[in-house]
């Protein structure tokens, strides 16, 4: 078993309120789990307006799999939130025994 894990950190930069925020993140975070089958979820920066931090998280039976799921979660991000900047991406594939 294989699990990988994900940290987005995301900028905002046209987004003026915490509730603007919400409707981005939420969206997102829906649109992955139902796309990829993952757990998303913001799990950084809630008070910030443009700032997001997300979490993704597979688990997979493929070495090759896990790996390869993270990075199409990426690219889905920028080719489907282009108001979205994406700072930093960091992806661990963890194997367990």
């Amino acid at each position: 078993m294989h699990v990988a894990t994900c940290v987005l950190t995301l900028r905002l930069p046209e987004n003026h309120s915490l509730k603007g925020k919400r409707q981005v993140i939420l969206s997102m975070t829906a649109r992955l789990r139902n796309q990829f089958r993952v757990s998303a979820a913001e799990v950084d920066s809630q008070g910030l307006w443009q700032i997001a931090t997300i979490g993704v998280a597979s688990v997979s039976n493929r070495a090759d799999h896990s790996p390869e799921t993270m990075d199409n979660v990426i690219s889905f991000v920028l080719q489907n939130y282009p108001e979205v900047e994406l700072l930093e991406s960091q992806v661990e594939v963890i194997p367990v025994p």
